[in-house]
């Protein structure tokens, strides 16, 4: 551009600038015709665009919070994760809308050191090797694949940290879950060592960065280009790489769960992954193997809003996930929606039964409940069984919250598929105690559970148990920036749901992992400080006789049956083609 060379800079810069818009203009106005709102508003009406792009990773810092009733909830979890005091000053920020339910206190209030510290559940009596949860609260299930590999490590060592059990998710059990396991028996484990010269390498590179750098630059160091290197855990004391042999017989697999590593619940979809074969069909002898590793067993019937089978889009399906799975890489891994052995409730309980003789411990079910079609041919095949003498039924029942989920469903289906949590768990509780089975069975709850004050209500309700989901999420760093599915073209912002290598090696482990078990600890705190002002010495004493309901016109109800008698006026439809049926 030689007729710029008498213009001072300035001027050239204006000169260009001018050019460029112009230039921009025309081609927003004139030539482009993928938005038609840029037609119309050449330039300006990218602005919209930013905005959008914005909106969901900021969404959580401006305004009230539309879907967990009170964004002060949010920040409990945030709180607590981090340790810090819980405390409101002056008012809740967002007091929580009615209708709602509320605690009765008590006359004479208990101090906190005279309620019970032990929050203990045990599942399948009946089994040969029962499991005595140490609390009350688990992490509910997120598939390593959905979550990225360093998440899933952060939630293993926070609940080894925490002393709680974690999920599997569909995903089954992966490397990541062995993060912890330091003592392993290499009969089971396959081991690869590098040279001392590797070993150096990586000291120093740790010396002048990280950790979590250096680990990147031995395992490319060791494994070159091998797709599956990140199946392997790196043992940061001996520097070796181990993963599991599930070739290795079965007899080379420990008796017993080892003490290194936490409580696991293996979840099992109609994928099946984790416990299938290179055909897809259910691997009793891999079965055993994993379970030698867990505490029971949980099959996935529902979750939330997602009654179809799980969903993992293809560029997930990494060499890793593909591996852990049994499945091809970069293919969408798309379950079928029905159980494959789950034709029937009868043959749904069968199965259950043969998972019970191969593992020996307690196998449950996952469902949600949208009428009490779906939880009555459950209690009635219970009882038909129990009468028989034959024990092959569920020792635990999941009840989820048709809310969504904590990662992915589809849109159609949130908030109309399904009761919420607290509704779904009163009527699973009433309707297994009418058939007489609710002794038999263990009640676990799922859905929106974030809080102390959640917690007391839903096992107030009937609940023996609880899985949270979202609650431990925000804990280990989620932002909820609502880009989990890995289908909008975006990754998670702080790595802890993408499989995206430059953003989930950025995720702080060790600090999160310390923030999940925190976040746990201070549940458990807070919910012995809700029993102290309710006058219970044991959270055993919680009953829905313990709560009040306020309804949307500040009416307080304190007969809980009747609030759910007009709630759930169900069971009506006689002329409902699953009516004879139940």
């Amino acid at each position: 551009m030689e007729f710029l060379e008498n213009f001072t800079f300035w001027e050239e810069f204006w000169i260009i600038f001018a050019i460029v818009m112009i230039a921009w203009y025309v081609h927003d106005k004139y030539v482009q015709r993928d938005h038609q709102l840029l037609v119309n508003y050449p330039i300006i009406g990218r602005l919209r665009y930013v905005f959008e792009e914005a909106r969901e990773p900021f969404r959580q810092y401006f305004g009230d919070e539309k879907f967990y009733e009170s964004k002060d909830k949010l920040d409990w979890v945030y709180k607590a994760a981090r340790d810090l005091p819980n405390y409101a000053s002056f008012s809740p920020s967002q007091p929580l809308p009615k209708p709602k339910f509320m605690i009765r206190h008590a006359n004479i209030v208990l101090n906190d050191d005279e309620v019970e510290d032990k929050f203990e559940v045990i599942f399948g009596e009946r089994r040969k090797k029962p499991y005595t949860a140490k609390s009350i609260i688990a992490r509910s299930a997120m598939s390593d694949g959905s979550i990225s590999p360093e998440g899933t490590r952060a939630f293993v060592q926070g609940s080894q940290i925490g002393g709680f059990p974690i999920n599997s998710g569909e995903g089954g059990v992966t490397s990541n879950f062995f993060v912890t396991h330091a003592k392993y028996d290499p009969s089971y484990m396959k081991i690869v060592d590098s040279t001392a010269f590797n070993k150096k390498i990586k000291h120093y590179v740790k010396f002048f960065f990280n950790g979590s750098t250096a680990a990147d630059v031995y395992r490319k160091l060791v494994f070159k280009n091998d797709p599956e290197a990140e199946t392997y855990i790196l043992d940061m004391n001996s520097k070796v790489f181990y993963r599991p042999n599930w070739d290795a017989p079965l007899e080379s697999f420990p008796k017993d769960v080892p003490s290194d590593m936490p409580d696991i619940v293996f979840q099992i979809s109609s994928g099946l992954y984790g416990a299938r074969d290179k055909e897809g069909k259910f691997d009793p002898d891999r079965y055993q193997k994993v379970m030698r590793f867990c505490q029971m067993t949980e099959i996935k019937m529902a979750q939330g809003a997602k009654q179809t089978g799980g969903k993992l889009s293809g560029h997930k399906v990494t060499p890793a996930i593909a591996y852990y799975r049994n499945v091809e890489a970069y293919k969408d891994v798309f379950s079928p929606n029905r159980f494959p052995y789950a034709n029937s409730i009868e043959e749904l309980f069968d199965f259950i039964g043969t998972l019970q003789e191969l593992s020996e411990k307690p196998v449950g079910v996952k469902i949600v409940i949208s009428d009490i079609e779906n939880i009555e041919p459950y209690a009635k095949e219970i009882k038909k069984r129990i009468d028989e003498g034959n024990d092959a039924y569920p020792d635990y029942i999941t009840v989820d919250a048709g809310s969504g989920g904590s990662a992915t469903a589809p849109i159609e289906m949130m908030e109309r598929v399904g009761l919420n949590v607290r509704d779904s768990i009163y009527l699973v509780n009433k309707v297994l105690t009418d058939y007489g089975v609710r002794d038999k069975v263990r009640l676990v709850a799922s859905g929106k559970i974030l809080t102390p004050d959640d917690i007391v209500i839903i096992m107030s309700l009937g609940a023996d148990f609880l899985q949270i989901a979202r609650g431990f999420m925000m804990s280990a760093g989620c932002i909820r920036a609502r880009y989990c599915s890995g289908t909008t073209g975006r990754d998670c912002p702080v790595g802890l749901a993408t499989q995206n290598k430059s953003k989930r090696r950025k995720y702080f482990v060790f600090r999160h992992a310390t923030y999940v078990a925190n976040y746990h600890k201070n549940l458990l705190k807070n919910v012995k400080g809700l029993l102290a002002i309710m006058g219970l010495k044991n959270i055993n004493q919680l009953n829905k006789h313990r709560l009040l309901f306020l309804d949307k016109d500040s009416r307080v109800h304190d007969n809980i049956d009747e609030v759910f008698k007009r709630k759930l006026d169900l069971g009506k439809d006689l002329e409902d083609e699953y009516h004879e049926f139940r």
